[in-house]
């Protein structure tokens, strides 16, 4: 049984939204998730993002910052917004908005709550083998994958590896990385998302 969309999903799902032009979504970071939260299909996108919102919440608001900074092509800056432990917050409360407006919400189970305890040295790995990441933002995923989930950890991975200008992997760390996803049972495109930046031989 895979999760429940084939694609990005919880907090990295929400960390796409803020590319070059967010700003169309909504006059606020805040409007722009509560905008995609409330168009969204399935209810489980909301409790995805929740349930990556509250495991995150025990990370200092400095290595929360590096970790949506990170994530996102265009994250606004997070000072206004109250920083990274504020924000964070923020995206859960929206969250509970949106499940408010539903009366049978379900709690997720089975593949959806796998949180990738057994990968987590193979996730770690991988962190340390991206150097063209930031050393602060190879931290920063450390930490998540320690103290939050290496499940989460590994989803704003991938979402970093997207955003960052040098990145380039190797058929070997592809291949690794399609392991993980298998493992953790991600639909066909979470990993596939940055097969592109393969080098070719």
């Amino acid at each position: 049984m895979s999760r429940f969309m084939e694609f990005d999903f919880g907090v990295s799902w929400v960390m796409g939204f803020f590319h070059q032009d967010w700003i169309y979504d909504g006059d606020t970071a805040a409007d722009v998730v509560a905008n995609h939260l409330a168009k969204a299909v399935d209810v489980e996108e909301a409790l995805a993002v929740r349930r990556d919102a509250r495991s995150l919440g025990g990370l200092p608001s400095p290595t929360l910052e590096v970790l949506w900074g990170a994530g996102a092509q265009y994250m606004p800056a997070l000072g206004p917004l109250g920083g990274g432990a504020e924000w964070t917050r923020t995206v859960v409360a929206l969250c509970d908005v949106r499940l408010s407006a539903d009366t049978d919400v379900r709690p997720l189970a089975g593949a959806d709550v796998e949180d990738g305890t057994a990968r987590l040295h193979a996730v770690v790995a991988e962190i340390e083998g991206a150097r063209f990441l930031p050393a602060e933002v190879r931290a920063a995923l450390t930490d998540c994958a320690t103290h939050c989930t290496p499940d989460v950890a590994f989803r704003v991975l991938l979402r970093a590896v997207t955003c960052a200008p040098d990145a380039s992997l190797s058929s070997g760390q592809y291949t690794r990385l399609e392991a993980i996803g298998s493992d953790l049972r991600y639909g066909e495109f979470v990993v596939d998302s940055v097969r592109y930046l393969v080098e070719q031989p």
